[in-house]
């Protein structure tokens, strides 16, 4: 087993908590083992930051696709296409937020392969939490480090 991915068993990673709500059948608060415990992906990415210039890292982590599609987004399955109303916030422990569309990371449209990454370059990422990781932004800006919480949220069915 990659050393990288083993569980570290640690009370201080099981009290790391990502809180995920919104328009969801199972709201969750999920801790970095549960996030383990998903299929893993690894990306190689190279991305221009501002302030240091080029960046190429590696982040290994779960799809985020695959966690939220696990927790039941609330889509109306009487209208074929009404995931693509769907949006997804961000949030860090900084403060720090970005926004994506649910089309973005599904399979049968954008299907970005963004993670929630557990490891950066073999270790754990700076903040000690999952960090978004959004490989093909050029641009590390969404990049969220120190992922807090994760809101789905449905906007307004009700707009013709």
């Amino acid at each position: 087993m990659d050393q990288s991915l083993a569980p570290l068993g640690t009370a201080a990673e099981a009290a790391v908590e990502i809180a995920l709500t919104g328009d969801l059948a199972g709201p969750a608060r999920l801790s970095v083992p549960r996030l383990r415990a998903y299929p893993q992906h690894t990306a190689r990415v190279v991305f221009d930051c501002a302030t240091s210039g080029s960046r190429h890292h590696t982040f290994t982590g779960p799809l985020l696709h695959d966690v939220l599609a696990a927790a039941g987004p609330r889509f109306d399955p009487a209208r074929r296409k009404d995931r693509l109303r769907f949006l997804i916030a961000v949030r860090g422990a900084d403060g720090h937020h970005a926004l994506l569309s649910w089309a973005e990371i599904d399979p049968d449209f954008g299907r970005a392969p963004v993670l929630l990454a557990l490891t950066l370059d073999g270790g754990p990422p700076p903040a000690a939490r999952p960090q978004l990781v959004l490989p093909q932004d050029r641009c590390g800006a969404r990049y969220v480090s120190g992922v807090e919480a994760i809101r789905v949220d449905g906007g307004y069915p009700g707009w013709p």
